[in-house]
């Protein structure tokens, strides 16, 4: 468990409300605690998959927030430049909208526009409805796509440039933990191209043949 301050962002998302929402909530939480990750993942029988799409991106987009607010200290303008997972890949940032063409920034900015923009989207009622039996777009698992491969994004870059870090801190089983339930949900529902999971593709490897 984190022991620091777990200092994050922005206030941690609560799930859709209504009663299926808090439903599917619960069963994250049972399965979750059983430890076997895998059955964690599957989408429970009769449900639908845009309501569990959504119920674990919210889950995903606080877990990742709260991995990355315990860096936030290290991972700097000086100490990231750039966004980067390693020497070979580094990532600029649009988001089609205020910032069409893709922009160089620090690792911090970067991670402080994914996260806004994730958060928009959470927010926005025509993508992520809050009632009960709303209809969900048709662009909703294309949206959550983009999510869950920029979510990646943070975690290959607190692996490559501040997993040094997360092991003094003693955070490395939650780091390692947390990261092989985001592989084994977007595995489980293809919602990350194999090409950009390359800056961590043996760790990838190594937790689905688990």
């Amino acid at each position: 468990m984190v022991t620091r301050n777990q200092k994050t962002f922005r206030p941690k998302k609560s799930a859709p409300s209504g009663s299926k929402g808090a439903q599917l909530k619960k069963h994250i939480d049972a399965t979750l605690g059983s430890g076997n990750l895998r059955e964690a993942v599957r989408l429970p029988p009769g449900e639908d998959l845009n309501e569990w799409l959504a119920i674990n991106a919210v889950d995903f987009f606080n877990q990742v927030n709260i991995l990355y607010g315990t860096l936030t200290e290290f991972c700097t303008p000086s100490t990231c430049p750039t966004m980067t997972a390693g020497t070979k890949y580094e990532y600029r940032w649009a988001d089609g909208v205020s910032i069409k063409k893709p922009i160089e920034v620090s690792a911090p900015k970067y991670v402080e526009y994914l996260m806004e923009w994730i958060e928009t989207q959470l927010d926005n009622e025509s993508i992520f409805p809050q009632k009960l039996g709303a209809p969900f777009p048709p662009n909703f698992q294309d949206v959550v796509k983009t999510i869950f491969k920029r979510l990646f994004r943070v975690y290959a870059h607190i692996y490559h440039s501040h997993f040094q870090m997360i092991m003094s801190l003693k955070e490395e089983a939650h780091l390692n933990t947390c990261f092989k339930h985001f592989v084994l949900f977007t595995w489980e529902f293809q919602l990350i191209d194999q090409g950009e999971l390359a800056p961590l593709y043996e760790l990838v490897e190594s937790i689905l043949k688990l």
